[in-house]
Order: C-alpha cells, then sequence, then structure tokens
C-alpha cells in the first residue's frame, strides 16, 4: 500500500514532539518553520532546543511522556530512541484519533515524513515509502542540484502574475501557462532580471502593464 503525498498547513496548529537529540531538533526547526504551535517533551534535550525554549519559541517541558500528554494537540511526532515509549504515545494517538510520527519506527506511524527541498515557495517532498532512507537522500542530493535558486524567482513571479491575471479577470489556459513559462520567460530568470521577467509574462499572457 502506498502513501497518500500531502501538504499540512500547520500556522498554528497545536504539535507536540517528544525526545530532546538531534532528530527532534530537525523536527522542531521544521515544524517552526511551518509556523506551529510547538511543544516540547523531554527530559533532556540538546542546546540549540534549550535555545528555542529560552527564546520562547517553543514550550518545554523537561520530563519524559506520561499518559494524557497528547490532550489538546493536533499533530504528535516522537523522536526518541526508546520503543516503549513509542508504543505508548501511538497507542494514545490512536485513541484520541490524532496523527502520529514515530522517527524510525514505522509500526507506530500514521504518516511518514518526506525528503524536502525548499526553494521560496516551491517545496519538492521525495519519498521512497520507508523503503530506503538513503535511497531518499541520494535522490534529494541530486535534484537540490537542479532546482537552483532561480526557480525561487520563477514561482515569486509566476504567483505575483497570476494574481495580476485573477484581479482583471483574464483567464489563461494551462498551455498557456506552459508556453509563457519558457523561452526567454526562464533566460531572464536565470540572470535575476526579475522586473523584465515579470513585464514578458504578464504580456505575454495578455494583462500588459
Amino acid at each position: 500500500m502506498g502513501f497518500y503525498p500531502i501538504f499540512f498547513d500547520l500556522n498554528r496548529r497545536c504539535c507536540v514532539v517528544f525526545g530532546g537529540g538531534a532528530v527532534a531538533e530537525r523536527r522542531v526547526e521544521g515544524l517552526l518553520a511551518s509556523g506551529a504551535d510547538l511543544t516540547l517533551i523531554s527530559p533532556v534535550v540538546t542546546d540549540r532546543l534549550k535555545e528555542l525554549a529560552a527564546q520562547g519559541a517553543i514550550r518545554y517541558l523537561e520530563r519524559g511522556y506520561e499518559p494524557g500528554d497528547l490532550a489538546g494537540f493536533e499533530l504528535v511526532f516522537v523522536a526518541t530512541d526508546d520503543g516503549a515509549v513509542n508504543l505508548a504515545v501511538f497507542s494514545e494517538a490512536r485513541s484520541r484519533a490524532i496523527w502520529v510520527n514515530s522517527a524510525d519506527d514505522p509500526g507506530n506511524c500514521d504518516f511518514i515524513l518526506p525528503a524536502v527541498i525548499r526553494r521560496g515557495d516551491l517545496s519538492i517532498a521525495i519519498s521512497t515509502g520507508g523503503a530506503s532512507p538513503a535511497a531518499t537522500r541520494m535522490i534529494r542530493e541530486e535534484l537540490e542540484e537542479y532546482f537552483t535558486a532561480d526557480y525561487a524567482r520563477l514561482v515569486q513571479i509566476a504567483g505575483e502574475v497570476r494574481r495580476s491575471l485573477r484581479d482583471k479577470s483574464i483567464v489563461s489556459s494551462p498551455r498557456a501557462w506552459n508556453e509563457a513559462l519558457n523561452g526567454e520567460f526562464r533566460r531572464l530568470v536565470k540572470e535575476d532580471q526579475t522586473a523584465r521577467a515579470k513585464e514578458l509574462l504578464l504580456k505575454t499572457l495578455g494583462a500588459d502593464t
């Protein structure tokens, strides 16, 4: 059975992370970048996690998991190396109908996390369905070389032009967009000529300014 790819809007959603090591740190950093309202529960944490707690970026409870900890949370992440804790958190999450991810423990997961490449508003998720983390990492590294910084500019310009078209009630077909986003437009984007690229895209799609 395959996994269904999905992007969650976690802005201001209450999430909890159990664990305080390097994996938990990555989970926390990623969740904060997504705007989550985050609580961390662990008896020991990294220096970086201590710093985030001191800054007020996260709520930190300096202890291990206790039954009832999941009340009020919408998403749960477990990043411990304790199988008993993983199972206990997963069982409570199931009883509360809350989705849970347990790092390196697919048997106690409702969902897995892909490797992600971010270029501005562009996010590319890569997953092998848990079959091979090494292959996932290799593919991500290859794609990182392909999706350079100019893709962030491309997405930004395309988004601004799309809003302009909507404001003017102009509808462009997918084929028109595909053609407009190539050729001279791509050259201007690569050369960081953002203003000229936007002007060209507007003109090509029939919304001259």
